[in-house]
């Protein structure tokens, strides 16, 4: 008995003096803020081992600083953060404009856990050209980089098909087709070049200044009707002077190309939308729900609405007032997007936050923009309503639907009994097929959205005794912990057994983050003891000392989550997991071909896609046109090839 009543005393006083702690620094924190300068500036909470929690402006900061430590009423975000921090930093800026500015890089740079940061994720197709190169190519690009030597043309929208676009245009004008790579290590023209569908500048076929002029005349067809009206005239012109001297197939090949790329310009440069202008234009707006805040932006390249972006964020998240925290939301969209910048932004903004917002992106991009606001500027009203109306939408649609990623998130966090809302998740998958090659993956989400930044891959040990995932688990997570900065959940690939290896190797590196795994249920389906057939049904998620895993179709929102982490890291793994195998088989042969140079060696391995059988039925010819070998290096792979036979 009296050892019960100890148990029972020991963790209450131990709390008393961790509450007791507790005042004590918040009570230190309140009187060294209160001895703050009345400055307009920026602070950066600290935690307990240094690590940066969050960052913000203020335009003044005794008064700011101070508010987080006092007895006033707090949301629940700020009670949570205001535990944790252990002391405080700040930095003095001349305006309160510089404040935006030097907050959006320290959270670029310190990326704290409790502000907002916002993920774009979905991307527009670009085409860009280099003309740093003497013979430029049309690529097709989703992130394209601002450099002074290339020119980029879009964003196109969804369904405009740009890809199969440029193959036309490539193949219309003759333009080379091929990677840059290919390009300087070919001697000979390719086939594209004996259908007409490539001049060859690859082995001089062509100048580069008539290159140039085709490649030109291709790309009007991207810039606006006017230029795309003269490019198909050129082709047409083309077309009848083939069809004149009786070239009456280039001459129906160049009708064809005619057809497709006069479609493609009829849905590039003409639309119902109502054309303002030729400007690229993002018209922004936001509501303001009970439980989250949506921020939608219209996008107008070209006098073309061409598509749109929708960020959402919890309410309880925002430690700020709502617009300077939309605002600062949107200098981090602009300072890490690579789309082509608007000239103007139409905002809902309040006059004075539109001059902050406008001389932070002068700051931060350098380029000349315009705010306009749209009570003073009836020609954008209609689009900057119809944005309002869209925000309000997708909100109420989501929560409607249950699929915000907070719903999931939240459900997660009551499930694991955790303080906060778990924002960053890691998921591991080990693959391998008959102990080869094996290999695991480690895929992070940041707020229900990938972070392919912090993606990582792990060659895994092969052992006597082939497959043994327990072993590789641990092994991963071994060499993971070594690294620190953990996840706020780890998610496994597996069952109890999988979970209970983890939590093993956790207690050895004296780790305590939570770790879940996820499972399909396995039921007989028919059959005996010997002979029986299993069913895999519904996902369910394995959480330590937990009678019954949790079924995750109970929260649609939490299993899109997880069951979206889990495949991304299927597909992760597996992509290692082949291209390591693949390397390994194709090394086991091709390294004991006798006469060989390593660049030959290198060079088969690049471009072979054939199978040993399937090499050892071709002709030596066919075994120099496939693998580029000139007859000798040739002979010598035929003559391994065929070795065994003789």
């Amino acid at each position: 008995m009296p050892d019960n009543k100890t148990k029972d005393i020991v963790p209450n006083e131990e709390a008393k003096v961790k509450r007791s702690g507790s005042k004590i620094r918040k009570e230190e924190l309140l009187d060294q803020a209160k001895s703050l300068p009345k400055l307009p500036g920026c602070y950066l909470m600290q935690g307990k081992n240094g690590e940066i929690l969050y960052v913000g402006k203020a335009k003044n900061l005794k008064n700011r600083v101070t508010s987080y430590f006092n007895t006033s009423a707090k949301t629940p975000k700020t009670q949570i953060l205001v535990g944790h921090i252990y002391t405080f930093e700040f930095m003095i800026t001349h305006s309160d404009a510089e404040s935006f500015v030097l907050e959006n890089n320290l959270i670029k740079k310190h990326k704290p856990k409790y502000n907002i940061r916002l993920k774009d994720d979905k991307t527009y197709p670009y085409v860009q050209v280099n003309f740093k190169h003497e013979f430029p190519r049309l690529e097709y690009v989703r992130r394209p980089k601002r450099k002074k030597h290339l020119e980029l043309y879009g964003p196109y929208p969804y369904g405009s098909n740009i890809s199969a676009v440029l193959k036309t245009l490539a193949k219309a004008y003759q333009l080379r087709d091929c990677s840059d790579h290919e390009f300087k290590t070919r001697t000979k023209p390719c086939l594209l070049y004996q259908m007409k569908q490539c001049t060859a500048p690859c082995v001089g076929k062509i100048s580069a200044e008539d290159y140039q002029k085709d490649l030109r005349l291709s790309l009007g067809l991207l810039k606006s009707k006017k230029h795309a009206t003269k490019s198909l005239q050129s082709l047409t012109e083309l077309m009848m002077r083939n069809a004149e001297d009786e070239h009456f197939e280039k001459a129906a090949m160049l009708r064809d190309y005619i057809e497709e790329l006069d479609t493609f310009c009829m849905e590039s440069f003409e639309q119902s939308v109502e054309n303002l202008d030729e400007n690229n234009i993002d018209i922004i707006a936001y509501h303001k729900g009970s439980e989250e805040l949506d921020i939608s932006i219209y996008i107008m390249r070209r006098g073309n609405l061409v598509g749109h972006k929708n960020f959402h964020f919890l309410v309880d998240d925002l430690l700020d007032e709502v617009e300077t925290e939309v605002m600062q939301a949107l200098l981090q969209y602009y300072s890490q997007s690579n789309d082509i910048l608007p000239e103007k932004i139409i905002t809902m903004f309040d006059k004075e936050n539109i001059l902050k917002f406008e001389q932070a992106l002068l700051d931060i991009l350098g380029e000349g923009l315009r705010l306009k606001v749209y009570s003073k500027n009836k020609k954008y009203e209609s689009l900057l309503l119809s944005t309002l109306k869209h925000a309000s939408e997708t909100q109420r649609l989501r929560l409607k639907h249950e699929n915000s990623v907070f719903i999931g998130l939240n459900k997660l966090k009551s499930l694991l009994k955790l303080k906060d809302r778990p924002k960053t998740l890691e998921c591991y998958d080990i693959a391998v097929w008959q102990g080869k090659s094996p290999t695991a993956s480690q895929i992070v989400f940041y707020e229900g959205k990938p972070d392919k930044v912090q993606y990582r891959h792990y060659h895994m040990t092969e052992l006597p005794e082939g497959n043994n995932d327990f072993a590789m688990m641990r092994e991963v997570f071994e060499r993971r912990l070594k690294y620190g900065n953990f996840p706020d959940v780890f998610i496994v690939d597996g069952g109890k057994q999988q979970v209970n290896t983890v939590l093993k190797v956790f207690e050895e590196f004296d780790v305590t983050v939570p770790v879940v795994g996820i499972a399909k249920a396995k039921d007989i389906k028919a059959g005996g003891f010997r002979t029986a057939e299993y069913h895999y049904s519904e996902e369910r998620l394995v959480i330590p000392n937990r009678a019954n895993p949790y079924v995750l179709n109970k929260c649609s929102s939490l299993m899109k989550i997880v069951v979206g982490m889990r495949d991304e890291a299927h597909r992760f793994s597996r992509r290692l997991h082949h291209n390591a195998e693949k390397k390994r088989v194709i090394t086991s042969w091709i390294d004991e071909v006798k006469g060989l140079n390593p660049e030959i060696r290198k060079q088969i391995k690049r471009l072979n896609i054939y199978s040993r059988d399937d090499l050892k039925e071709m002709s030596e010819n066919e075994i120099a046109e496939v693998l580029e070998l000139n007859s000798k290096h040739a002979s010598l792979v035929c003559t391994y090839l065929h070795a065994e036979e003789n």
